[in-house]
């Protein structure tokens, strides 16, 4: 059984096709997805992604602002993802972070409502999915600050679509993250993320695919969805000279771990 540990299904990409999608996705041997129903709170509502992991026993779901909406951040929206974060699917907090390469909401806006979403986050005691793009030294600082001692390391976090320095990796092992590889692992300019992806503990890696973004080759181009997710893994574990289905295996243990949640093959 494999993991998509990050998808975004609730998105129009899917109006027409979504049921098959998640049906090709079961049939190429994916059990569980995590549905990042943040992702529809830029049109004001989080129920979306919420009701797909009520329809399907296999998806779970996560909530939280991404940095490109910081801006959309106040009292009312902080209100509706306290009682998101209360819905029983719901086991982590993002995705939340920090970016700098389109900068769609001003990065000291971002700032403050990464800190604010941490604080949320250990309130809630959910793993935190951290999304940084061309802001490392802001990110690791900020979770320094509020994401550091014994109760957050214990609570967690995931770097997902992990594409940074190794230098990155680096930080965000040592403070008790996860790193999350998508199909960005397998473009042809990626190879120092190959080797990062080669070289870290079994037990803190996770697969994603990010759909629908990021489809990895032979689909780059295409709208990517969660069956490609076997594609990253096959890469992965070639490059660790591993099974794919001991990747599989050690993929889906790291998220149960994670997130909570009972594996019953695994058990």
């Amino acid at each position: 059984m494999l993991i998509d540990s990050h998808v975004h299904l609730d998105g129009p990409q899917y109006d027409a096709d979504r049921h098959a999608v998640i049906e090709r996705a079961r049939a190429a041997g994916v059990g569980i997805m995590l549905e990042i129903a943040g992702s529809d709170i830029g049109q004001g509502s989080l129920g979306p992604g919420l009701r797909l992991a009520d329809e399907y026993d296999f998806i779970y779901a996560a909530v939280g602002l991404h940095p490109h909406e910081a801006t959309l951040f106040d009292p009312e929206l902080e209100r509706q993802l306290r009682q998101a974060a209360t819905h029983p699917k719901v086991i982590g907090w993002g995705e939340i972070g920090l970016d700098y390469h389109y900068d769609h909401s001003p990065r000291e806006v971002q700032r403050t409502v990464l800190r604010r979403q941490l604080e949320l986050a250990r309130e809630h005691r959910l793993p935190v999915i951290i999304h940084t793009r061309e802001a490392e030294e802001d990110t690791i600082r900020i979770l320094d600050e509020q994401w550091s001692d014994d109760a957050a390391r214990e609570i967690g976090g995931v770097f997902h679509c992990f594409s940074g320095s190794r230098e990155l990796a680096s930080a965000a092992l040592e403070r008790g993250f996860c790193l999350s590889f998508s199909g960005v692992v397998t473009f042809k300019t990626a190879s120092e993320l190959r080797e990062i992806a080669a070289e870290i503990p079994l037990d803190r890696l996770l697969i994603e695919t990010d759909c629908p973004y990021l489809a990895p080759v032979p689909h780059r181009g295409q709208r990517n969805e969660p069956a490609f997710v076997r594609v990253t893994a096959a890469l992965i574990a070639s490059l660790r000279g591993i099974d794919p289905d001991e990747l599989a295996r050690a993929t889906s243990r790291n998220f149960g771990r994670l997130f909570r949640v009972s594996i019953p093959e695994f058990q």
